[in-house]
This record gives C-alpha cells, structure tokens and sequence, in this order.
C-alpha cells in the first residue's frame, strides 16, 4: 500500500488535511477534511505542478498527462486532475471520500509531488458552455492548495 499526505494552506483562513492511500494497481481512496470554507459546491482539482513559490497560483493547470478536455469524474474525457466538487456544509466543514482510478501513487503519472486545488467556485464539470468550462470548470479562484507528499 502506497500512502500519501497534503496539508492545505491558505491566506483566505482555509485549512484542511487530505490522504490519499493505493493498494497494489487499484484506485486511489482521497479522504480529506477541510474548514474554512463558504457552504455550497468548490472544484477540488490534482494540478500539474508542486510549486507553490506564488502561492496556488504556480501549480501550473490541471493534471492531465493525457491531453483531454475538462470534465467530470466520471467522464471518459477528463483531465486526470479532475476530482469534481467537494461539498461544505452551513458550517464551512467538508468531510469526503473520493475514489479515482486516474491519480495513482506511483509510477510515471504518478500524483506525489504535484498540488491539489480547492476552488473558490462549483466546478461546473466541464457542461457549462462557457470557454473556461473546457480548461478549468470554470471553478474561480484558488482558495487554498498543498503539495502532495509520500506518508510512511
């Protein structure tokens, strides 16, 4: 089992932890739990890059090794960064569990050493006609952002 580990930082009061665990050539299980937030829908996005030397703004687009467009999920045709929206409660809190098949632990797309992203806007999965949607889901800002770092 490959294990990996992000702590989020944000200069807007965001802050939240996410983990990531692989077993063997499975998918990867991301749990994570993050404050801080206003209640609705944020794009929650792998970017390409682990530079984080201008903030969230120098993890570079979003993850994707295959050259696709913007989707959801559960879309043949998405970046591999795309994790889709996180949901926050009335308490600014998201608690959640994804499990993706397209952000391994290890081998040559590999996600460890690259950021995650969560957006100040809903993601709107790539649907939503607008010439962001197909790039970025048209999600907004970069409200807070981590390096994703191996865990023993």
């Amino acid at each position: 089992m490959v294990k990996a580990v992000v702590v989020l930082s944000s200069s807007e009061g965001v802050k939240g932890t996410i983990h990531f665990t692989q077993e063997g050539d499975g998918p990867t299980t991301v749990t994570g739990s993050i404050s801080g937030l206003k209640p609705g829908h944020h794009g929650f996005h792998v970017h390409a890059l682990g530079d984080t030397t201008n903030g969230c703004m120098s993890t570079g687009p979003h993850f994707n090794p295959a050259g696709k467009e913007h989707g959801a999920p559960e879309d043949e045709n998405r970046h591999a960064g795309d994790l889709g929206n996180i949901n926050v409660g009335e308490d600014g809190c998201a608690n959640f569990t994804i499990v993706d098949s397209q952000i391994p632990l290890s081998g040559p797309h590999s996600i460890v050493g690259r950021a995650v992203i969560v957006h100040a806007d809903p993601d709107d999965l790539g649907k939503g006609g607008h010439e962001l949607s197909k790039s970025t889901g048209n999600a907004g800002g970069r409200l807070a952002c981590g390096v994703i770092g191996l865990q023993g």
